[in-house]
């Protein structure tokens, strides 16, 4: 799990520091090891909640540890709580050390000190997210689309994009003010970022995602895509399909279209474009150097249309 992805919180934060002429290269290395951390422990405990024993095409720690335990003679029921346990003790574990990586950054005390309120706030909000995604997936209350983009916004984008902007300008010295523009950069991205997953999720091309187009819908995941096409008719067609654990391809098929017949997928492409346009406001407004202009505006397109 450390190895594999796509690095893109430490680089974000390492090439932002650069870019906006900070000259603290070994925190920023530090605080960019503390990202990928914080990101490692985050998903570990997604999967503990999603009840996920693959990730990458490859068994996560639950399953890995679930099966070497069957292997040795446990029963399922025991083995699944060893797999569990074992993931929710490596999630901490990965949560304490970005902790433990900020609080000894070589830096003055006030610097250092924002670097932690930032990482405290980015898992209280993520938490906050984790647990709307849970709350909305068991569709007890009618959600709305803001109800969706924020959920998003707290999960995805506080500790993706939000969190290695801000600590890459403390780190660099930057104005409050500047820090702040670049949060809010951060959060945009980040929504833009999430809302391309979850059209990937159910849209994608499986070889290129590694991930199952069945997966969210099997999940009764309450995305943008699924919240826009339950105003639908077609949608009361193939509702009881949602959030089957035993959904097949062809079920899969059926949602697919009632997802698209909706208009949800177009509008959720709108939704896309119209943040990558407020993004493109936001940095020109940010007076930003350059360099950091060029690479957000970079990074921006890279989330909107990525295909993996």
């Amino acid at each position: 799990m450390a190895l594999g992805g796509k690095m893109i919180r430490p680089r974000l934060l390492i090439d932002a520091h650069e870019n906006l002429g900070g000259t603290a290269t070994s925190a920023a290395i530090d605080a960019a090891g503390a990202m990928q951390l914080l990101h490692i422990g985050l998903i570990i405990h997604d999967d503990v909640i999603d009840n996920d024993t693959v990730r990458r095409g490859e068994m996560n720690i639950t399953g890995q540890f679930s099966s070497e335990a069957m292997l040795l003679g446990a029963t399922s029921a025991a083995a699944q709580t060893w797999g569990i346990s074992s993931s929710l003790l490596a999630g901490d574990l990965m949560l304490n050390e970005a902790q433990s990586l900020l609080a000894r950054l070589d830096l003055d005390a006030p610097r250092r000190l924002a670097v932690l309120d930032i990482y405290d706030e980015t898992i209280a909000e993520s938490v906050a997210g984790e647990q709307s995604d849970v709350w909305l997936s068991l569709h007890l209350d009618e959600a709305d689309s803001e109800d969706v983009l924020t959920m998003i916004g707290c999960k995805t984008a506080s500790y993706s994009f939000e969190a290695p902007l801000a600590i890459a300008g403390v780190l660099a010295g930057s104005d409050a003010s500047l820090v702040e523009r670049l949060r809010a950069i951060g959060r945009r991205i980040g929504i833009v970022y999430q809302l391309r997953d979850d059209v990937l999720g159910v849209f994608g091309d499986e070889q290129q995602t590694g991930k199952s187009v069945l997966g969210d819908l099997r999940e009764g995941k309450e995305t943008l895509l699924v919240n826009t096409a339950r105003a639908h008719p077609a949608w009361s067609e193939v509702a009881h399909l949602f959030g089957d654990r035993a959904l097949d391809a062809q079920g899969g098929l059926r949602l697919r279209q009632a997802i698209e017949e909706s208009g949800a997928k177009a509008y959720v492409e709108s939704m896309i474009a119209e943040h990558c346009e407020t993004i493109a406001g936001l940095i020109a407004e940010a007076e930003l150097p350059q360099a950091l202009a060029s690479r957000l505006a970079d990074l921006t397109s890279a989330s909107s249309l990525r295909c993996a």
